[in-house]
């Protein structure tokens, strides 16, 4: 299906490089007919490559720090300006931790750096809803979206604190939603996403392992940047209007699997090493 955005505005957070889900979402919806700027931290834009996406993609950058109230305002008061009016999506596609980053295990985090996790992975997230909220800034109908991870759920070896900061991710989707759409009939959902090879999570230690072992798990394989942009812009769409306080998993099935078969032949395999000791 074609043109399935034509005539859409958006904003899109977090897009760093070519590796990243929020790269592949804007070359997506800029595909299907869209519209949009672009945001990331300063400092993101100089070690990244986001004024090739923007020449790509014919879109404008506005520079932001997404725990900074008045950057936001800044970003999508600049957003109307430049795209003639109120938007139709929103992506936030941000998340970082210093205790993972720092390999400090969960039982003795730095909480100077869970308080950055959470403000920068989670509450930025309610951070953009709240202005986008006062601003009146997104149409009917519209849709904005976060991306999350299975960890809001259950506990996977190494991720951290980043699981704190995706359930909380996750809570405020459903509250906020519930407002939002009462008042102003605007929708708000998180995706789930399969665990994928970004700039950022290839620096995560055992990641290989992880996309290996959820690749095995998954009835379909892991989702990977382009499929969570085909479904991202399905949600901005209208197709999926009465969507909304969601928490959507596009993982291929691993969210519903307890054990597979390829998964349990590649446990039988280990078994069958002779480990010493």
């Amino acid at each position: 299906m074609n043109d399935l955005l034509k005539g859409k505005k958006g904003i899109i957070f977090g897009a760093l490089d070519e590796k990243s889900m929020a790269w592949k979402v804007a070359e997506k919806a800029y595909e299907q007919g869209a519209i949009f700027t672009l945001s990331n931290t300063p400092v993101a834009l100089r070690f990244g490559q986001l004024d090739e996406l923007a020449k790509k993609t014919n879109s404008t950058i506005i520079p932001a720090d997404a725990t900074n109230i008045a950057d936001l305002y800044d970003v999508f008061e600049k957003s109307m300006e430049i795209l003639g009016g109120k938007v139709d999506f929103v992506l936030h596609s941000i998340g970082m931790s210093l205790n993972v980053r720092k390999k400090i295990p969960y039982p003795e985090l730095n909480y100077d750096y869970y308080k950055k996790t959470l403000d920068i992975s989670a509450i930025s997230f309610h951070k953009i809803l709240q202005v986008a909220y006062k601003l009146d800034a997104v149409n009917e109908w519209g849709s904005i979206l976060a991306l999350s991870y299975i960890a809001a759920q259950r506990t996977l070896y190494r991720y951290n604190d980043m699981a704190d900061a995706k359930a909380l991710l996750e809570s405020i989707a459903r509250s906020f939603g519930y407002i939002y759409g009462r008042e102003k009939k605007v929708r708000v959902n998180t995706i789930s996403q399969s665990p994928t090879m970004t700039t950022a999570g290839s620096g995560v230690a055992g990641i290989d392992s992880l996309i290996d072992f959820t690749e095995r798990m998954s009835p379909l394989g892991n989702a990977d940047a382009v499929d969570l942009a085909d479904y991202t812009v399905t949600l901005f769409s209208d197709l999926t209007r009465k969507v909304t306080m969601q928490n959507l998993f596009h993982d291929g099935g691993f969210s519903s699997m307890g054990m597979s078969l390829r998964a349990m032949h590649q446990y039988n395999k280990s078994l069958e090493v002779d480990f010493p000791g």
